[in-house]
């Protein structure tokens, strides 16, 4: 029983991660210029105009993905939802494929994230 369950989750976890790799970084980078999120994630996605908005660029695709289908989501579900007037509305237009493209693209920007073990 116990190896059924871990082989329908791995199972599971590897066509996720296939989807992921599915995406189009050419198709975010247009989606992302026609949106102009540059106007509030600053320059290459990684100098953000004020301090509360996050730096994108070199984020792992899976959260970026996550988290904006959180922000399409939005109040409608509360333990998955986020909260964010500006970017609910930014992302309601974008279908599922755009959101992985997104993500896709965003991860390829050079970041400077920094890691602590």
């Amino acid at each position: 029983m116990k190896f059924a369950l871990v082989s329908a989750l791995l199972l599971a976890t590897v066509g996720s991660v296939n989807l992921v790799n599915a995406a189009s970084a050419d198709k975010g980078q247009a989606i992302v210029e026609k949106a102009n999120c540059a106007s509030c994630h600053g320059a290459g996605l990684n100098a953000p105009i004020l301090p509360s908005y996050p730096k994108l660029a070199g984020q792992y695709p899976d959260y970026l993905y996550y988290a904006l289908k959180a922000y399409q989501v939005g109040n409608s579900n509360a333990q998955y939802g986020r909260n964010n007037a500006v970017m609910s509305s930014q992302v309601q237009a974008f279908s599922e494929a755009d959101l992985r493209d997104i993500a896709a693209y965003v991860a390829t920007l050079p970041g400077n994230f920094v890691i602590k073990k």
